[in-house]
């Protein structure tokens, strides 16, 4: 298993932070699963920032979630903040 640093760990809670939010005004976690073929124990554990997502996976979240991949990435970008970079310069 990999180690996660701070940033990584920030990110991955942020990302399934809003992931659990939107999921949860549309449906249960099983259902969400089931219906697009989603693993429910990863969809649990990217929900809860426990594991990093593959991009395959975050798209197939956001489609389930009616929204583009490309929207969920810029409100994650906002909740991030600006400043937010994984390389420090």
């Amino acid at each position: 298993m990999q180690q996660k640093d701070e940033k990584n760990i920030y990110f991955a809670k942020m990302l399934g932070e809003i992931i659990k939010e939107y999921r949860i005004k549309k449906c249960s976690i099983n259902r969400l699963a089931h219906e697009y073929d989603l693993d429910v124990g990863n969809t649990s554990r990217i929900e809860n920032g426990l594991i990093d997502a593959k991009l395959i996976t975050l798209w197939k979240i956001s489609e389930a979630l009616n929204m583009k991949l490309s929207d969920l990435i810029i409100i994650l970008e906002k909740r991030l903040g600006k400043d937010f970079r994984f390389i420090d310069e």
